[in-house]
């Protein structure tokens, strides 16, 4: 796609040749119009960090309670119940509350032995193989163990369940998804046996936690969360959990083959691993665009923003802006990335940020102990298009 100053500056997320490399019309946005606005879906759209920063700070003028996602805000669907993504206080607050309690630095840090042992399980039969996907043999498999662990579901049932979700993703080229698609990746579709089951069989796992946790809710009173609030919790966990930690591990494997001296050093000193992370959830944010319903008229750039309106705010184009990143456009695993927005920023910043950081790390490390070095079957790698996560289908690699 031609992307030269001479041609109309045009931002559409679900373009598939936008999708497929948006830097060269992000910037664009950034320089040109800061405040970008698409008549044809209809949203406005801020590129710069601080302008991208502070939307996702001001909760109360940038609202979720409506969806994070343009085409949900766009549908007026009625979002299930604890999916504290599409929430905004009090009851975010009260939802989030109870999964910041399982989600900590060291909650995540006791299960890196869980953790690596799927990687190796995984990774161990590849080797001698001559050749393996970074998606299909380990980054859809190593996050799905995990959460999958995590929420208590059998293991022979994970697969058809991250199948599911991965379906209710995907974009047909130029239109935006259908809202049965949108229901079923957010409302926790096919659950409902799951929790019913582990409410009468309860065990150390997160459902059993969700459905025994006692809180006060916003009206003063305390109890434990209904089936339906559970169940949007485990499918929001189980989506997020799988998606995102995917297409992490996926750039991984694709930018460390075309930097292979980069590569090279991460494999003799495995300690600059989790700085390399950080960098790669700079340089290609898995989740890199945000969507705000405006509660109210709000100027930028000189113009008016309309009440009514929807904001996306645009994490991943922020992430390479050259007002707060040196060179922005450069992969540098020495980098000090001393904030980025890979992760949201304010109330809804990720909670399982350090889970993700925790599977890439671990991912990266066994992968450089057994394959320093490989290359990508560029004929038969297959980019992923979806309006919520960026990254790759399928990515073949050939190793010595």
């Amino acid at each position: 796609m031609t992307t030269s100053a001479t041609t109309e500056l045009y931002y559409d997320p679900y373009d598939f040749d936008i999708d497929a490399d948006p830097y060269p019309i992000w910037k664009r946005m950034r320089d040109e119009a800061p405040l970008y606005y698409n008549e044809q879906h209809d949203f406005y759209a801020l590129s710069r960090f601080e302008d991208v920063r502070r939307g996702l700070a001001d909760w109360k003028t940038y609202i979720s309670g409506k969806g994070s996602v343009l085409e949900l805000i766009k549908s007026g669907m009625e979002i299930p119940p604890g999916s504290i993504l599409f929430e905004d206080p009090p009851a975010h607050d009260e939802h989030r509350s109870l999964l910041s309690r399982v989600f900590t630095p060291r909650a995540m840090n006791a299960i890196e032995p869980e953790v690596r042992r799927f990687c190796s399980r995984i990774l161990d039969p590849l080797v001698g193989a001559g050749r393996f996907d970074f998606i299909h043999d380990l980054a859809a498999e190593m996050p799905m163990r995990v959460i999958g662990m995590l929420l208590g579901i059998p293991e022979e049932d994970q697969v058809a369940i991250r199948d599911r979700l991965d379906k209710s993703l995907r974009l047909e080229e130029g239109s935006a998804p259908t809202l049965q698609q949108d229901l079923a990746s957010v409302g926790g579709d096919g659950f409902a046996e799951y929790i019913e089951w582990r409410a009468e069989h309860p065990s150390d796992d997160l459902m059993t936690k969700l459905l025994q946790a006692e809180f006060v809710d916003t009206t003063g009173a305390t109890r434990t969360l209904t089936r339906a609030e559970v169940l949007g919790y485990v499918g929001l966990l189980a989506g997020a959990g799988n998606e995102t930690t995917t297409r992490l591990i996926g750039w991984a494997g694709k930018l460390l083959a075309e930097h292979q001296e980069q590569r090279r050093e991460l494999a003799e000193d495995p300690s600059l691993i989790p700085g390399a992370i950080d960098e790669l959830l700079r340089f290609e944010s898995p989740s890199p665009v945000q969507a705000r319903f405006v509660t109210k008229d709000v100027e930028h750039n000189d113009r008016t923003v309309p009440a009514g309106s929807v904001l996306l705010l645009m994490n991943g184009a922020a992430n390479r802006d050259e007002r707060k990143f040196p060179d922005p456009d450069r992969f540098d695993i020495h980098r000090t990335v001393e904030q980025h927005l890979a992760f949201g920023y304010g109330i809804h910043f990720c909670l399982g940020s350090h889970l993700a950081r925790l599977e890439g790390r671990i991912a990266l490390e066994e992968v450089l102990r057994r394959f320093p070095t490989w290359e990508v079957d560029w004929d038969h790698a297959v980019q992923a298009h979806t309006s919520t996560v960026r990254g790759w289908e399928s990515l073949p690699v050939t190793v010595p």
